[in-house]
């Protein structure tokens, strides 16, 4: 099976949809391996390819390249991230009521399966602490009801740059984050769970075993559920080249 995953280190959806649209085209990708500098060639012919997920904070600027996936007979999900801090946090992406329309819209078109909600990472400040947390994720939970079947969660993961960047941050604002313990971190996706399943959707945990449970299950970043090619895609698809006819 091969998925491409576009992508997972850059916002293709938001940034550079017309140029996956020409190697859509063209019917290929140049890879380059980060780790030894050589290059590879991966065919998107129809043949080659068994699905897309989409990694994005801002779908709208693609809408219109989904048309050569559906045409092309692609199945795809998108991985779409709305966190809803404050723009302080956050400064170049859609606000949250834009990004909450987005998600409507779109689960709307092609369906719940096509689209999973990413509240992550959970960063815990001075300006994002628990209940903020709560309060927020409720206000998001609740916007999305009908509309997303899936939260993934992850706390933040204080790795060497993360530290350096946060440090950075630290100087140049009052925003000081904090690595909460991991009672905190329990009790709070359990609060998080309950407030999810209130509206319909299952949360899920994003590669950090240790804080799984019985009730909070890990989630799968390439998803072949959601990919599919069963009742449920044909049922998107349908959906989805009604909604194109109409545009």
């Amino acid at each position: 099976m091969v998925v491409i995953s576009a992508s997972y280190k850059t916002d293709i959806p938001a940034f550079y949809g017309e140029w996956f649209e020409r190697r859509m085209r063209d019917g290929y990708v140049d890879i380059r391996n980060p780790f030894n500098g050589k290059y590879s060639t991966i065919s998107l012919k129809p043949t080659d390819i068994d699905g897309f997920v989409f990694w994005t904070r801002n779908m709208t600027p693609f809408l219109p390249r989904l048309n050569r996936l559906i045409v092309g007979h692609y199945p795809f999900y998108v991985q779409f991230t709305l966190t809803g801090y404050p723009r302080r946090l956050e400064r170049s992406v859609p606000s949250p009521d834009d990004a909450v329309r987005q998600f409507q819209d779109f689960s709307s078109a092609y369906g719940q399966q096509c689209i999973v909600w990413r509240y992550d990472p959970v960063l815990i400040s001075s300006v994002t602490p628990v209940q903020f947390h709560l309060e927020n994720f409720e206000k998001l939970s609740s916007a999305l009801k009908g509309a997303a079947s899936e939260v993934v969660v992850s706390f933040t993961q204080f790795y060497k740059k993360t530290s350096r960047n946060l440090k950075r941050l630290e100087d140049k604002t009052d925003i000081v984050a904090e690595e909460p313990t991991g009672q905190i971190k329990s009790e709070l996706l359990q609060k998080l769970s309950l407030s999810a399943a209130s509206n319909g959707q299952e949360l899920t945990l994003c590669s950090q075993p240790h804080l799984e449970s019985e009730s909070i299950q890990g989630a799968a970043c390439i998803s072949g559920r959601r990919l599919g090619l069963g009742d449920a895609f044909i049922a998107m698809r349908s959906r989805a080249m009604k909604r194109l006819r109409l545009l």
